[in-house]
């Protein structure tokens, strides 16, 4: 077995225990849909549902990439994406009652599109029922493929992420072999020659044996590609089976990541250790740009 960092004691998790964290639950069962939150094991769950925020996943609980990070079962899928699931969703996030909403879904590689045109419809439908509700989507790859991508950015989504996960040294050996660092800056870049104007955001996990100065070059990297928002946040490892804790890095470091990043030209970073890629989505990207690029005052969430 490899070998696991030993968790601090300044390292905590909060446990599920509000109301909302309850109701949310029971929106989330009722609707017929999934989120990442529950079938990726995060450990945010409860701060996040409990503030009435959660990710949801389209097109199946199956993924066809199998990374050693990732806690969503891998395969085949052996059926289409549900061709109601744009309305079921619309109507979910509707009785969830939040003005941010993330949407994102496994890989679905061996579909002839790979699921953009089925994103683009969930999109829409959500624009339709709820038109007050800020969409974030967060894409696969799509193997850096313009007219895939092209599907979901014309679909008028408000940020347009893709993570690339790790830095560039580690990403043989955490992520699947099918994807790489160089497809996730194109996906990126691609964004961004389609819609000059369109929000992009990406996300690092760190502790997994980076050093330091990968983790400023590959926010380099990000900002060459005119990413506007950078997530920084520490991997935990959601089974046995998955690729082992490093390190757990102390705050101390995801503020200097912080600041750097700021200075780098990112419009927001949220750098924290327990910083996921959609975790409080809402509250970071609606209070810091949402609302001062608007003039309206916060607390929308």
């Amino acid at each position: 077995m490899a070998e696991q960092a030993k968790k601090p004691d300044w390292f905590k998790i909060k446990l599920p225990t509000s109301r909302r964290f309850s109701k949310t639950q029971a929106i989330v069962k009722n609707s017929g849909v999934s989120t990442v939150c529950e079938e990726a094991s995060c450990p945010n769950i409860s701060e996040c549902w409990t503030q009435g925020t959660a990710t949801f996943m389209i097109m199946g609980d199956t993924c066809t990439r199998a990374c050693r990070f990732c806690d969503i079962k891998t395969g085949i899928p052996k059926k289409p994406p549900d061709s109601e699931e744009p309305e079921k969703l619309a109507e979910a996030i509707e009785n969830f009652g939040v003005e941010y909403v993330v949407i994102t879904s496994v890989n679905r590689d061996e579909l002839p599109d790979g699921g953009s045109e089925h994103f683009a419809k969930c999109i829409r439908a959500i624009q339709k029922q709820c038109p007050d509700t800020l969409i974030e989507v967060l894409t696969p790859d799509f193997f850096s493929n313009e007219k895939q991508i092209k599907n979901v950015v014309k679909a008028k989504p408000d940020v347009y992420a893709h993570n690339i996960e790790v830095v560039k040294e580690l990403q043989s050996k955490i992520r699947d072999p099918r994807a790489s660092y160089e497809k996730s800056l194109e996906t990126l870049r691609a964004v961004k020659k389609i819609d000059s104007k369109m929000p992009t955001k990406s996300s690092i996990m760190v502790g997994v044996g980076e050093s330091q100065e990968e983790v400023l070059t590959a926010m380099k990297d990000l900002r060459k590609a005119n990413v506007n928002f950078l997530t920084i946040g520490q991997y935990l490892r959601p089974t046995e089976r998955h690729y082992p804790v490093k390190e757990f890095v102390h705050p101390d470091i995801f503020k200097k990541y912080e600041e750097k990043g700021l200075r780098m030209g990112f419009e927001y970073v949220a750098s924290g250790p327990l910083v996921r890629s959609s975790y409080k989505a809402g509250e970071y990207y609606i209070k810091n740009i949402v609302n001062g690029r608007n003039g309206k005052e916060e607390g929308l969430i």
